[in-house]
């Protein structure tokens, strides 16, 4: 397994860890097509060294937490982070609602359905442009204050968004969709670093254009290494910043032992500025 990082600086957790958006039905929505791989998925991870697991109260709604605990409570040498600022009516349907209430509400259903005393990480999924920032920073450190959770990060924000915020509260982790393809959050990344803030990569393998198509510098880089390329994009990022935290999701053991392998590839100086000239 990879390198390891300290999430708010107390929680340390190998840097590849895992998305449980997958394990749920399509669209996000209702139980996993093969409830029963689902499980056998999520027992595997501690076996595989990954002890850092994401999700959110709107995966499912609810199934991705519950099938969670069911798989793995006590979580034994596991991190388990969710999120909450979005409610669901239906397959792909998502609604932003981050009125404190709420907020707060979901956190509580969380630690129920997760049977946890108290959040490693909780997330604000969104910022809400409908209510008053002041109003969803001050509910995130109600609940740091209160103790329900231990640390806070924020979704989908810019630099400015994470400043705002940690005037409010301890930003521990910032989760925006990234990979080798999708850079625009490169200046997110960057301040992360320098601020000891966790930065997890969501859609970490997804991309298109040349970089990603067959032949392109992606795959050829990944038939030198006899690998596949979508183990190489992980190891990009991984390379990328020390505080980045790739969350690659499946719904099929054989991926994810896939996704886990590329822990192991340590990309040169020079293969990573090839991959990163390609984009640029």
């Amino acid at each position: 397994m990879t390198s390891t990082f300290k999430i708010g600086g107390a929680i340390e957790v190998n840097r590849l860890g895992f998305g449980a958006m997958q394990i749920t039905g399509r669209g996000v929505w209702g139980p996993p097509r093969d409830r029963a791989e689902a499980i056998r998925v999520l027992k595997r991870l501690p076996e595989l060294g990954v002890n850092f697991i994401d999700t959110a109260d709107s995966y499912g709604p609810d199934v991705s937490e519950q099938l969670i605990r069911e798989a793995l409570h006590p979580y034994k040498g596991l991190s388990i982070a969710t999120k909450a600022g979005f409610t669901r009516s239906g397959p792909d349907m998502w609604h932003i609602n981050c009125r404190p209430d709420h907020l707060i509400a979901s956190a509580k259903k969380s630690l129920q359905q997760l049977g946890l005393e108290q959040i490693p990480l909780w997330q604000l999924h969104r910022i809400d442009s409908r209510v008053p920032r002041a109003e969803q920073f001050g509910a995130v450190k109600q609940l740091l204050d209160d103790g329900l959770i231990a640390h806070a990060g924020q979704s989908e924000v810019s630099v400015a968004d994470i400043k705002a915020a940690s005037a409010v509260f301890p930003v521990a982790t910032v989760q925006n969709s990234y990979n080798l393809a999708d850079r625009h959050s490169d200046d997110v990344v960057d301040y992360c670093a320098s601020n000891g803030i966790g930065f997890i990569p969501y859609y970490p393998l997804g991309g298109d254009g040349e970089l990603m198509r067959a032949g392109g510098t992606l795959d050829k880089l990944a038939r030198a290494r006899g690998a596949r390329p979508g183990q190489v994009a992980l190891a990009w990022l991984l390379k990328r910043s020390p505080t980045m935290l790739p969350i690659p999701g499946t719904s099929k053991v054989v991926h994810l032992e896939e996704n886990v392998a590329a822990a192991a590839i340590a990309l040169t100086d020079e293969e990573f500025a090839a991959l990163d000239r390609k984009r640029r």
